[in-house]
């Protein structure tokens, strides 16, 4: 059972390596405008994510559950894909929340490898963001909640 799983593990951090990449790219041609956006959209996902019962199933639908994994990365990937600005902000953020919770306590070093990469974007997105920008989202985020 131990290899399987081992297998599992394999495929999906095989998986978000190659999501990762096209996140990556799109990150990196984003202006500074719109990289402040990213940062104030994730940290919304993030709030949302960390309030649910299962983070790491974060926008799955509720049939599907009971699968390896949910289906948040694949619904931000197809959100990455679309013409809109906004939308492809909200894909990356899901995106990136989800591959944060799902690859967070791993024991396998291929998930913790995307981990320390999901945590590499999110605090260049954060460093992008000026402290008061920052601060005034968390106070925001805190009342929402």
């Amino acid at each position: 059972m131990q290899i399987m799983t081992r297998l599992i593990a394999l495929s999906r951090a095989m998986q978000l390596r190659r999501q990762f990449r096209e996140i990556n790219k799109t990150l990196e041609l984003l202006p500074p405008a719109a990289r402040r956006q990213l940062a104030g959209i994730a940290l919304r996902e993030f709030t949302s994510a960390s309030k649910s019962e299962f983070p790491h199933l974060y926008a799955t639908p509720p049939e599907e559950k009971y699968r390896p994994w949910g289906s948040g990365t694949d619904i931000g990937l197809e959100r990455l894909r679309s013409d809109n600005l906004q939308v492809r902000l909200r894909g990356v953020a899901l995106w990136l929340t989800v591959v944060f919770h799902e690859t967070k306590d791993s024991p396998f070093g291929e998930q913790q490898e995307l981990h320390r990469q999901a945590m590499r974007c999110l605090r260049s997105l954060k460093e992008g963001v000026p402290a008061d920008d920052l601060n005034r989202w968390m106070v925001e985020g805190a009342e929402a909640a």
